[in-house]
């Protein structure tokens, strides 16, 4: 779909009903690779099972902080680890009477928005912080048996949606509530409201939010239509009918037919067949404005306009598959990752950027792990590194990498083994950390989500014991 951008940071998230049961902690766990929600969208076959994509837009502006670019590292520097939070709860079983709901989970998504941090598990539990007073708010599960799946902070209107799946349906349909944030800071979490009742979000449907072009996109697979929805008030704009397509599935062996369709009301732009080698496996198709990026096995990436018709072939020896994709809109540029390492090319299909120093942790590329500015400067990341024990042991801790896009040049780390870092109290007269908190090197450990929140200039990491830490300078 074609539309204008509206705001900086572009994320499409989409989150896919499955079927009965499900993976991960418990029976509502999170969708995606590792039974986890929130990642990019990896190259597939069937876009109606992708679950999320986030793509970056926005204009060049001036680095948040003040001053000129090379100014930028000053804001990473001599970072440390201020503040813990625990998702679990030994007293859960009060208000939950899921088991899995019960038992410490890995952090697999964090959202932050006007100094509150929210913290989704993999069990389903989503836990509120205050960065202000250091202390949790509440737990944003409001059923005993709601097992929460995805975030979305809605910048339109301030306020935070959930997506969850509940037991009473044996998990298998979407509902979206959105709170404004401020209810969630006084803890008066039902005054938010349900969100597309009318729409029956069973498996294979899904809902999908779209932060650039303001729109939600829902897919009820009982009705086998499309319906688009105003983000800032959530009003019902147009649908559109399935015609038995579901989106990217190809059934001619030849050709994959396209339609482009205006965002803002739906109208057909431009329909037209795009030619495939026969009997080859589709790797991916993408969109990105008026470019279609187009990949199937063993041969040639093709970078196709859809409106002057050029197309542009890469050899299949200089652009290998990726395992997934971000788009950085007003650059006019996209990321590619494979194999853990993280590569920026243009629409010309040229290599603009590879990184010096940022081996990615985890090979499924999440973006849970991963976090571009919305000045599309920089690129966070969880990745490889080695600390060394007391006892000179190599241990297997990764660090937090902070790069240049345009570069490839690694600006920061935070590192285990930086003797610059330390564990201080609690500043503004809050007690002491305890003892029992985490050190740096356990902070380090095992991080499986991460976001920066850009106004407070604070990174904040999960890890699979389901602790958040925060890291500030």
């Amino acid at each position: 779909m074609d539309g204008p951008k509206r705001s900086q940071l572009r994320v499409r998230l989409r989150v896919t009903a499955r079927r009965r049961g499900a993976d991960g902690d418990g029976a509502g766990g999170a969708a995606g690779p590792g039974g986890r929600k929130r990642r990019m969208e990896a190259p597939v076959r069937n876009s109606v099972a992708k679950l999320q994509r986030r793509e970056i837009g926005g204009r060049q502006l001036a680095a948040r902080g003040g001053g000129p670019a090379a100014a930028v590292p000053e804001r990473f520097r001599n970072m440390q680890l201020q503040e813990e939070f625990d998702t679990y709860d030994e007293n859960a079983h009060l208000f939950v009477k899921l088991q899995f709901l019960k038992r410490r989970s890995k952090i697999i998504e964090i959202v932050a928005a006007k100094d509150i941090i929210f913290a989704l598990a993999n069990s389903g539990l989503c836990a509120a912080f205050d960065r202000v007073t250091n202390k949790r708010i509440a737990f944003l599960n409001l059923s005993p048996d709601e097992v929460i799946r995805s975030l979305f902070y809605n910048k339109n209107n301030d306020s935070l949606i959930t997506v969850s799946v509940y037991a009473a349906d044996k998990f298998s349909t979407l509902k979206c509530r959105t709170t404004p944030i401020e209810y969630i800071r006084r803890n008066q979490l039902d005054a938010g409201f349900p969100l597309f009742e009318s729409e029956s979000l069973k498996w294979p449907g899904f809902v999908e939010f779209d932060d650039v072009n303001g729109k939600v996109l829902t897919y009820s697979a009982q009705d086998g239509i499309y319906k688009v929805f105003e983000l800032k008030n959530y009003s019902f704009l147009y649908s559109i009918p399935d015609e038995n397509v579901q989106e990217i599935k190809i059934r001619t062996p030849s050709y994959v037919p396209l339609k482009i369709l205006s965002i803002e009301d739906g109208k057909q732009l431009k329909s037209f067949k795009h030619l495939l080698h026969r009997n080859k496996k589709i790797d991916f198709i993408e969109q990105f404005n008026e470019k279609l990026l187009v990949k199937q096995e063993n041969e040639n990436f093709q970078i196709f306009d859809v409106r002057s018709s050029e197309l542009i072939e890469v050899s299949v020896s200089k652009f290998m598959t990726p395992s997934a994709f971000i788009f950085l809109y007003e650059n006019n540029l996209f990321l590619t990752f494979r194999n853990r390492t993280v590569a920026v090319w243009d629409f010309r299909g040229e290599l603009v950027t590879s990184f010096e120093d940022h081996l990615l942790w985890h090979n499924d590329c999440s973006t849970n792990n991963i976090y571009i500015t919305s000045d599309q400067d920089l690129i966070i990341s969880y990745c490889k590194s080695e600390a060394v024990a007391e006892d000179g042991t190599v241990v297997p801790v990764g660090s937090i990498n902070i790069s240049e896009i345009m570069t490839g040049r690694c600006i920061a780390k935070i590192t285990a083994n930086d003797p610059s870092l330390s564990v201080p109290g609690r500043r503004n007269g809050y007690s002491k950390r305890s003892s029992d908190w985490s050190t740096v090197p356990e902070a380090l450990e095992d991080v499986t989500a991460l976001f920066y929140d850009e106004d407070r200039n604070e990174i904040y990491t999960g890890n699979s014991h389901g602790l958040v830490h925060v890291w500030s300078n």
